[in-house]
């Protein structure tokens, strides 16, 4: 055969064999659930910003909102997701009391109101619990923000009769006259305070820093691929520095979170008022490192183990440990579930990601 119809016919040989794409990026899952403190996910992923991080390192990342919010955090302890959104509280009674190592990534802010105990009628201050029907999601923050609220107006448990309803079906019940006080968060506790004659008799105002709102990843997943970490930093404080700005821009954000949440423009700015965000990667790094994070996880697992949500009760502390950048450790050392790491956010803040 002639040299050049030899070569055609290899290069064309060549051109068949050779792949037709390049491979599938890896791809990742993060859930969140409806609060103003974790719209900024819906918003990053609508507008691209998820999509330009997780280019950058070569990666896929959906973004998956999930309306119930336990079930969110199950889903996610299952494996069904590599992250998710949850309180601090929550992740540790709900995946690392089912076994599944996680690492708070991100904190967003902490509740300075948002979370919120109402009492219906004439009633006025926590005193006025007693005998009375409390509606909220039981083992969940407002179980622990109840605990709080008791032990300031000197009330026990047994004072109250608890009542668990789930977050997608809480207002509806209170509304229709269930309960005599519910305890929940923005946007519900927002929406039940406009449709209800209700007094505000508690709020998490009163224990600032305790309920932290995180971005939670699988700890295995996070050790195998930092590139999702990386990714997921970056765009969250790309999107926390839009929603705090005081310009048209950050004004059109915002709106575009409160219609995403169902709620007025003007109702999404005074939830966001309820919460103490971190909108630079430095201020919430700041918040990582001021060295009350143990004693507050402490308090935290102690009320988790006093209604055995870790295991058999008063042992939950035997049976898994809390880390903190891997400089101090609460519990078992030897069966770390929870990390507090704020590697990725010290990368943000230095611009390094």
């Amino acid at each position: 055969m002639p040299i050049r119809p030899l070569l055609t016919a290899l290069l064309c040989a060549c051109l068949l064999s050779a792949p037709t794409a390049q491979a599938a990026p890896k791809t990742f899952k993060l859930c969140w659930s409806v609060f103003a403190g974790w719209m900024p996910w819906d918003y990053a992923a609508k507008q691209g910003i998820v999509k330009k991080w997780a280019d950058k390192y070569g990666i896929d990342i959906q973004v998956q909102e999930v309306p119930d919010y336990v079930a969110s955090i199950e889903r996610y302890s299952a494996g069904q997701f590599d992250a998710c959104t949850m309180t601090n509280m929550d992740a540790l009674t709900i995946p690392a009391a089912a076994g599944t190592d996680s690492t708070a990534l991100i904190i967003g802010d902490f509740s300075n109101g948002a979370d919120g105990l109402l009492l219906r009628g004439s009633g006025k201050s926590i005193r006025d619990l007693k005998g009375k029907t409390v509606l909220l999601v039981e083992n969940s923050v407002s179980h622990y923000l109840l605990s709080r609220a008791l032990e300031w107006g000197l009330l026990d448990e047994q004072d109250v009769t608890i009542k668990h309803v789930s977050d997608t079906e809480i207002a509806d019940a209170f509304l229709s006259g269930q309960g005599d006080a519910v305890i929940t968060w923005n946007p519900i506790l927002s929406e039940i305070q406009r449709k209800a004659q209700v007094s505000m008799v508690f709020t998490s105002n009163r224990i600032p820093g305790e309920i932290l709102d995180l971005t939670v990843v699988n700890s295995q997943t996070l050790a195998q691929h930092p590139e999702f970490g990386r990714a997921l930093t970056g765009a969250w404080f790309e999107t926390q520095r839009l929603l705090g700005l005081p310009t048209a821009a950050g004004r059109a954000a915002r709106a575009q979170m409160a219609a995403a949440a169902g709620t007025s423009a003007e109702d999404f700015e005074d939830q966001l008022g309820t919460l103490r965000s971190f909108y630079s990667p430095r201020s919430a790094l700041n918040f990582a490192r001021t060295g009350k994070m143990p004693d507050l996880m402490r308090r935290v697992a102690h009320f988790a183990d006093a209604h055995a949500l870790l295991g058999k009760r008063g042992q939950g502390l035997t049976n898994l440990g809390i880390e903190f950048s891997g400089e101090k450790t609460i519990g078992n050392p030897q069966r770390v579930l929870l990390r507090f790491n704020h590697a990725y956010m010290q990368l943000a803040a230095d611009g390094t990601l």
